[in-house]
């Protein structure tokens, strides 16, 4: 008798009647998909969040990747971009006036008002309030005249040279039976750059600021 012959002659509900050396195939069979079945589970259970957490780094890694790769790609427009926003800088800073040439700034706003026929009531400078690089001069300024010189005295504040901005603007009758004649309120801000002893005192004031928060928070 064959050996397939034999496999069509075994009764699979009593393996105990089996010959020795099918039964002894059995087991092995069965011994060794058993223990595949309990170690791919057991893999499966301890290195899946592995696989999941390299899987999620190897995502990151890409998306870093394509970030840096596109940037560097376009390194040079950067570079052009930089240097547009440096000139562009350097255009509006040049525009700020030093500290000798705010006096003559003052006398041309005062000036503007007067040439376009304006009564100058009040022209008040406040003190100067220091930001970063720079620091902002308020002037408070009370002019009277018609809507047309009104409208000439601020046309004439936009085509200065110099960085000036108008803002906490009330405009009035000059009185009750006035019509043509307004009061004009506002104040106007100018801006001059710090010099480098100006910078290096407020770098100072600064770290000692810092400095006594560091020991007042200890």
């Amino acid at each position: 008798m064959s050996v397939l012959e034999e496999l069509r002659a075994l009764d699979p509900r009593d393996p105990g009647r089996w010959p020795l050396s099918f039964r002894v195939g059995a087991v092995a069979i069965w011994f060794f998909v058993v223990t595949f079945v309990l170690g791919y589970v057991w893999v499966w259970q301890t290195k899946n969040p592995e696989l999941q957490a390299a899987q999620s780094q190897e995502q990151t890694l890409r998306v870093e990747f394509h970030n840096k790769h596109a940037k560097a790609v376009n390194l040079d427009v950067y570079k052009q971009q930089l240097k547009d926003i440096e000139r562009s800088f350097g255009a509006l800073l040049r525009q700020l006036p030093g500290k000798t040439e705010v006096p003559n700034l003052l006398v041309d706003i005062s000036q503007t008002g007067l040439a376009a026929g304006l009564e100058e009531q009040l022209f008040q400078p406040a003190p100067e309030v220091k930001k970063d690089f720079y620091a902002e001069l308020p002037i408070k300024i009370r002019l009277s005249g018609g809507y047309h010189q009104l409208a000439q005295f601020v046309s004439g504040i936009a085509a200065l040279p110099r960085i000036v901005t108008l803002g906490d603007i009330e405009i009035k009758p000059a009185s009750k039976d006035s019509y043509d004649q307004l009061v004009l309120d506002l104040t106007a801000k100018t801006y001059r750059y710090l010099d480098e002893e100006e910078l290096a005192t407020a770098e100072t004031e600064r770290r000692k600021e810092q400095k006594a928060l560091h020991h007042s928070g200890s």
